[in-house]
């Protein structure tokens, strides 16, 4: 029976009201659609997903040279999962870490509430924690609690809207030379910082990732929009440490 609407979890949280809910949605042919709201904002839904996706893809493309079975990888922000499962698919990825914030997100997962829960919670390579990524990247442990210091092959970033635009105040220390410099120490040596941004390439903070890694460049990913009719776009950042850094 088709799903009309129905609100599969809500909780109250430091960051506001977050709800997940599953709909019909008529406009993109009567698909069941999974979204995520943070109070008043719709943080993610399961009609877009090419942006999520494409951060694992365009990511893990500039580590292209890696052998098989080699690469660990490093996802900030677990959402509906796109991004995990697609750096997943790639044969070269031995490992994948989540980190996510919110402790509802990482348990949806585990109980099946969303789409690729069962898919993430049952592949041996990767491990969902909840954990701040922003105060992780300061720290001088690192992400992995279990492995003080450990480095990855590839840090997948996709927690605020944009460079400008923040889900809490507190995360834009890290759009910064020194927030920027913080998470580098935690990549190998020519490994890739790639970011998730709405928003369209920023040439400031191009800057600010040139300053901060060996090189970086901007990707714009356009995808259809059932609502409009058209299409919408949002960018996907890459930087890279030098070879023989660290």
């Amino acid at each position: 029976m088709t799903v009309v609407f129905e609100e599969l979890d809500y909780r109250e949280t430091p960051l506001g009201e977050l709800t997940l809910r599953r709909r019909s949605e008529p406009r993109a042919g009567n698909v069941t659609v999974y979204e995520v709201k943070l109070g008043d904002e719709f943080l993610m839904s399961s009609l877009f997903t090419a942006g999520e996706r494409a951060l694992a893809d365009l990511g893990l493309a500039g580590l292209a040279d890696t052998p098989g079975g080699a690469l660990d990888v490093l996802v900030g922000g677990l959402g509906l999962g796109y991004t995990t499962a697609a750096a997943l698919g790639h044969d070269a990825v031995k490992s994948v870490l989540v980190i996510e914030v919110l402790g509802a997100v990482v348990e949806w997962h585990r109980r099946a509430l969303v789409p690729l829960g069962e898919t993430l919670t049952g592949d041996e390579r990767c491990r969902l924690v909840n954990g701040d990524f922003f105060a992780l990247s300061r720290s001088r442990d690192g992400f992995d609690f279990s492995e003080p210091g450990r480095r990855f092959h590839a840090i997948l970033l996709d927690v605020d809207h944009s460079p400008r635009h923040w889900l809490a105040a507190g995360n834009a220390a890290f759009y910064s030379l020194e927030g920027l410099g913080a998470a580098q120490r935690f990549l190998t040596p020519g490994g890739l910082f790639a970011m998730w941004s709405n928003d369209a390439p920023d040439e400031e903070f191009l800057t600010l990732l040139r300053g901060a890694f060996n090189s970086a460049s901007a990707t714009v990913v356009n995808f259809d929009n059932p609502y409009t009719g058209g299409t919408a776009g949002c960018t996907i950042y890459r930087a890279h440490t030098a070879k023989g850094s660290g």
